[in-house]
Protein backbone atom coordinates (compact mmCIF):
# COMPACT_ATOMS: atom_id res chain seq x y z
CA UNK A 1 0.00 0.00 0.00
CA UNK A 2 1.17 3.42 -0.80
CA UNK A 3 -0.48 6.38 0.95
CA UNK A 4 -1.59 8.77 -1.07
CA UNK A 5 -0.65 13.06 -1.15
CA UNK A 6 -3.61 13.45 1.16
CA UNK A 7 -3.06 10.47 3.60
CA UNK A 8 0.18 11.59 3.64
CA UNK A 9 -0.05 14.65 4.91
CA UNK A 10 -1.93 13.09 7.95
CA UNK A 11 0.10 11.00 8.44
CA UNK A 12 3.28 13.23 8.96
CA UNK A 13 1.37 15.48 11.00
CA UNK A 14 0.57 12.52 13.27
CA UNK A 15 3.97 11.96 13.37
CA UNK A 16 4.90 14.96 14.39
CA UNK A 17 2.18 15.69 17.18
CA UNK A 18 3.17 12.30 18.36
CA UNK A 19 5.72 13.77 20.83
CA UNK A 20 3.06 16.40 22.03
CA UNK A 21 1.05 13.80 22.81
CA UNK A 22 3.18 11.25 24.64
CA UNK A 23 3.87 8.70 22.25
CA UNK A 24 7.26 9.02 19.01
CA UNK A 25 6.60 9.96 15.93
CA UNK A 26 6.53 6.10 14.48
CA UNK A 27 3.59 5.15 16.65
CA UNK A 28 1.96 8.43 15.78
CA UNK A 29 2.63 7.63 11.81
CA UNK A 30 1.57 4.14 12.49
CA UNK A 31 -1.56 4.67 13.87
CA UNK A 32 -2.82 7.54 11.03
CA UNK A 33 -2.03 4.99 8.69
CA UNK A 34 -4.27 2.19 10.02
CA UNK A 35 -6.42 4.89 10.89
CA UNK A 36 -6.88 5.77 7.15
CA UNK A 37 -6.27 2.72 5.40
CA UNK A 38 -9.88 1.11 4.43
CA UNK A 39 -8.60 -2.50 4.94
CA UNK A 40 -6.61 -4.21 7.89
CA UNK A 41 -2.86 -4.16 7.05
CA UNK A 42 0.17 -6.34 8.62
CA UNK A 43 3.10 -5.04 9.17
CA UNK A 44 5.03 -5.41 6.34
CA UNK A 45 2.23 -3.40 4.33
CA UNK A 46 2.86 -0.74 7.15
CA UNK A 47 6.58 -0.80 6.92
CA UNK A 48 6.50 -0.45 2.82
CA UNK A 49 4.10 2.30 3.21
CA UNK A 50 5.66 4.17 5.99
CA UNK A 51 9.59 2.92 4.73
CA UNK A 52 10.46 2.00 8.70
CA UNK A 53 12.10 -0.97 10.04
CA UNK A 54 10.39 -3.96 10.61
CA UNK A 55 11.47 -3.81 14.10
CA UNK A 56 9.97 -0.24 14.60
CA UNK A 57 6.79 -1.03 12.86
CA UNK A 58 6.39 -4.07 15.61
CA UNK A 59 7.50 -2.00 18.59
CA UNK A 60 5.02 0.76 17.44
CA UNK A 61 2.01 -1.85 17.50
CA UNK A 62 3.07 -3.27 20.31
CA UNK A 63 2.95 0.16 21.78
CA UNK A 64 -0.46 1.03 20.07
CA UNK A 65 -2.32 -2.47 21.39
CA UNK A 66 -1.11 -1.79 24.98
CA UNK A 67 -3.07 1.87 24.45
CA UNK A 68 -6.17 -0.52 22.93
CA UNK A 69 -5.98 1.55 19.87
CA UNK A 70 -5.62 -1.13 16.92
CA UNK A 71 -7.37 -4.27 16.63
CA UNK A 72 -5.68 -7.68 15.59
CA UNK A 73 -7.01 -9.35 13.16
CA UNK A 74 -5.91 -13.08 11.27
CA UNK A 75 -7.49 -13.16 8.02
CA UNK A 76 -8.51 -16.53 6.41
CA UNK A 77 -5.57 -19.06 4.71
CA UNK A 78 -3.11 -16.32 6.22
CA UNK A 79 -0.79 -16.57 8.92
CA UNK A 80 -0.09 -12.91 9.39
CA UNK A 81 -1.53 -10.61 11.93
CA UNK A 82 -3.58 -8.05 10.72
CA UNK A 83 -4.19 -4.52 12.40
CA UNK A 84 -7.17 -2.04 11.69
CA UNK A 85 -7.94 1.30 14.06
CA UNK A 86 -11.58 1.32 15.24
CA UNK A 87 -13.86 2.86 12.83
CA UNK A 88 -15.72 4.25 15.84
CA UNK A 89 -14.06 7.83 16.47
CA UNK A 90 -16.10 8.03 19.59
CA UNK A 91 -14.30 4.95 20.93
CA UNK A 92 -11.24 5.79 20.33
CA UNK A 93 -11.85 8.86 22.04
CA UNK A 94 -13.65 6.99 25.32
CA UNK A 95 -10.68 4.72 24.83
CA UNK A 96 -7.97 7.31 24.92
CA UNK A 97 -9.53 9.12 27.62
CA UNK A 98 -9.23 5.65 29.85
CA UNK A 99 -5.96 4.93 28.79
CA UNK A 100 -4.88 8.57 30.28
CA UNK A 101 -6.84 8.27 32.75
CA UNK A 102 -5.35 5.00 34.13
CA UNK A 103 -1.58 6.20 33.11
CA UNK A 104 -1.63 9.88 34.43
CA UNK A 105 -4.44 10.69 36.68
CA UNK A 106 -5.07 7.87 38.54
CA UNK A 107 -1.64 7.22 40.13
CA UNK A 108 -1.58 11.12 40.58
CA UNK A 109 -4.79 11.03 42.55
CA UNK A 110 -3.29 7.95 44.48
CA UNK A 111 -0.01 10.17 45.28
CA UNK A 112 -2.15 13.12 46.26
CA UNK A 113 -4.46 10.71 48.99
CA UNK A 114 -1.27 8.98 50.38
CA UNK A 115 0.68 12.48 51.00
CA UNK A 116 -2.46 14.08 52.42
CA UNK A 117 -3.27 10.95 54.84
CA UNK A 118 0.47 11.95 55.98
CA UNK A 119 -0.29 13.18 59.82
CA UNK A 120 3.25 14.21 60.06
CA UNK A 121 3.92 17.29 58.13
CA UNK A 122 5.22 19.76 59.41
CA UNK A 123 3.43 23.31 59.45
CA UNK A 124 6.28 24.59 56.89
CA UNK A 125 4.52 22.18 54.43
CA UNK A 126 1.03 23.36 54.99
CA UNK A 127 0.81 25.55 51.85
CA UNK A 128 1.92 22.53 50.23
CA UNK A 129 -0.79 20.31 51.59
CA UNK A 130 -3.24 23.29 50.66
CA UNK A 131 -2.27 23.03 47.21
CA UNK A 132 -2.16 19.33 46.80
CA UNK A 133 -5.53 19.34 48.32
CA UNK A 134 -7.05 21.84 45.65
CA UNK A 135 -5.11 19.91 42.90
CA UNK A 136 -6.88 16.91 44.26
CA UNK A 137 -10.06 18.06 44.47
CA UNK A 138 -10.21 19.26 40.86
CA UNK A 139 -8.71 16.20 39.94
CA UNK A 140 -11.58 14.69 41.89
CA UNK A 141 -14.04 16.29 40.42
CA UNK A 142 -13.01 16.21 36.90
CA UNK A 143 -12.77 12.53 36.70
CA UNK A 144 -16.18 11.89 38.68
CA UNK A 145 -17.89 14.41 35.48
CA UNK A 146 -16.08 12.73 33.33
CA UNK A 147 -17.39 9.20 34.83
CA UNK A 148 -20.74 10.90 34.22
CA UNK A 149 -20.02 11.11 30.57
CA UNK A 150 -18.99 8.15 30.05
CA UNK A 151 -22.20 6.95 31.60
CA UNK A 152 -24.52 8.54 29.24
CA UNK A 153 -25.06 7.01 25.71
CA UNK A 154 -23.54 9.18 22.35
CA UNK A 155 -26.59 11.03 21.64
CA UNK A 156 -26.61 12.42 24.92
CA UNK A 157 -23.14 13.49 25.01
CA UNK A 158 -23.07 15.22 21.61
CA UNK A 159 -26.17 17.23 22.57
CA UNK A 160 -24.55 18.71 25.38
CA UNK A 161 -21.17 19.15 23.51
CA UNK A 162 -23.41 21.05 20.92
CA UNK A 163 -24.62 23.27 23.81
CA UNK A 164 -21.18 25.38 23.87
CA UNK A 165 -22.22 28.43 25.51
CA UNK A 166 -25.62 27.64 25.74
CA UNK A 167 -24.26 26.20 29.17
CA UNK A 168 -24.20 29.56 30.53
CA UNK A 169 -27.42 30.66 29.83
CA UNK A 170 -28.56 27.39 31.14
CA UNK A 171 -27.02 27.75 34.30
CA UNK A 172 -27.50 31.38 34.57
CA UNK A 173 -24.14 32.84 34.57
CA UNK A 174 -23.01 35.82 32.22
CA UNK A 175 -19.44 35.97 30.30
CA UNK A 176 -16.51 37.05 32.39
CA UNK A 177 -15.99 40.62 31.71
CA UNK A 178 -12.85 41.46 29.28
CA UNK A 179 -9.24 41.69 30.95
CA UNK A 180 -8.51 45.18 31.13
CA UNK A 181 -4.83 46.40 29.41
CA UNK A 182 -2.54 47.16 31.91
CA UNK A 183 -1.43 50.98 32.29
Amino acid sequence: MTPTRYQQAFILHFGEMGSRWGINRTVGQIYALLYVSESPLNADDITGALGMSRSNVSMGLKELQSWRLVRLRHLPGDRREYFSAPEDIWQILQTLVEERRKREIDPTMSMLRDALMESTVKPSDEYARHRMQDMLDLMELVTGWMNELSDLDRATVVKLMKLGGGVKKLVGVRAKPAASAAS
